[in-house]
């Protein structure tokens, strides 16, 4: 029983789209977040800029996740309801692993060209099982 759980085809493509939406978001809002942060020369430590990136990126997030249903035809305080109760679980665990990532591979909250697409591949790789889970199990995804 257990292996037919997790061999559900349309739920893990399902759950990858939703995860991507939910990458574009967290990325948009901690990779600016970093950026700003490296071009303007603050001397803020790395992991108060790697809190405030993380903020940032749940916030656009929830963001992006508000516009998309909006767009889908949800009213403005359905869509924003929604998107905040998404799983804020899969979010952090996004958030995490884009930032140790970076962290990891650079000692720093520094953004360089190999460094950026490693830190999605990670952000991507590591809430979407859980995400499929929770689609698969409750029926409940992102969006």
């Amino acid at each position: 029983m257990m292996a037919t759980f997790w061999n559900n085809k349309e739920n893990w493509l399902k759950s990858a789209h939703n995860t991507k939406w939910c990458l574009i978001g967290c990325a948009i809002g901690d990779f600016g977040t970093i950026a700003y942060f490296q071009y303007t020369g603050s001397q803020l430590p790395v992991f108060t800029i790697m809190a405030l990136a993380t903020i940032n990126g749940l916030l656009t997030s929830i963001l992006l996740e508000t516009i998309i249903l909006v767009r889908a035809g949800f009213d403005l305080a359905k869509a924003f309801k929604t998107a905040i109760g998404m799983s804020f679980i899969s979010m952090l665990a996004m958030e995490t692993a884009m930032n140790s990532t970076d962290f990891l591979l650079t000692g720093g909250a520094i953004l360089t060209w190999w460094v950026v697409p490693l830190a999605l591949i990670m952000g991507f790789l590591t809430p979407w099982p859980y995400n499929y889970w929770r689609l698969q199990k409750h029926g409940k995804s992102c969006h």
